[in-house]
């Protein structure tokens, strides 16, 4: 990985800090990217890394992302499109509009906007790898919060469907799926999780999954991250193809 250039949103805490100092020890030069300007900031404060402000909902802030991670080092080679919210509503009586827009434009908005402006730089560069942070919640029913796993399912899916597309440019498309983690996504339910006796992921186990992805020749994978279990891909059954109507 040495010398090539890495994008992160969702940069400025938990699994895009811990990637960031990763890989920055690998010799990659990364663009942090955050809306929380002080974490992003001290985020960066490690060789080779740049903070830019970006709302991940925006596709022009993406873009300009993107263009400054092109000004400052000359292309790029990987991009973790990680940034994600809590929903924060339900539907029927609990539904709140404004927090349902504010969940899908960071959580699938913010990885189709990524994906969109990251690829024309990748296709120029003759390949890539993209990794995009999905969750169990994605792979699973969670009757708890739908719409989050409604997002998180969108993601799954669009990973898989891109992946064959972009073969023919050498870019490889994957996502991560980590269950309850220690990053402040869990801060309002942590402390049920641990009087239930729930293991929490370290954040350095999804990283370790993520540099996994960059450094494979998978694509199309959606891996689980699990307390407790080695990370592997998940194994999705085929679904049953249609039968003729008895004569």
């Amino acid at each position: 990985m040495s010398e090539q250039v890495a994008l992160i949103t969702g940069g400025a805490s938990g699994f895009g800090r811990d990637l960031t100092a990763t890989l920055s020890a690998r010799g990659v030069r990364v663009v942090v990217c955050d809306v929380d300007e002080d974490g992003g900031r001290a985020a960066a404060q490690v060789p080779g890394a740049l903070f830019v402000r970006c709302d991940v909902g925006d596709p022009e802030q993406n873009a300009a992302a993107v263009d400054a991670a092109v000004g400052m080092y000359g292309g790029l080679d990987m991009a973790f499109l990680n940034a994600g919210v809590v929903t924060g509503t339900g539907l029927g009586r609990d539904f709140d509009l404004t927090a349902y827009r504010r969940a899908m434009s960071v959580n699938l908005d913010g990885v189709v906007f990524g994906i969109n402006a990251v690829l024309p730089v990748m296709q120029e560069r003759g390949g890539g790898s993209i990794v995009c942070t999905a969750s169990l919640a994605g792979l699973t029913a969670v009757p708890m919060d739908p719409i989050y796993s409604a997002n998180k399912h969108a993601v799954v899916g669009l990973v898989r469907s891109l992946a064959p597309a972009l073969a023919g440019d050498g870019i490889r498309i994957n996502a991560v799926c980590p269950g309850f983690a220690e990053t402040a996504i869990i801060g309002p339910i942590r402390d049920v999780l641990v009087g239930q006796g729930l293991p929490i992921i370290p954040v350095e186990q999804v990283t370790e999954t993520v540099v996994g992805l960059f450094d494979g020749d998978m694509s199309g994978e959606c891996w689980f991250v699990q307390a407790g279990r080695e990370s592997q891909p998940f194994g999705f059954r085929g679904i049953p193809g249609p039968r003729a109507e008895p004569a």
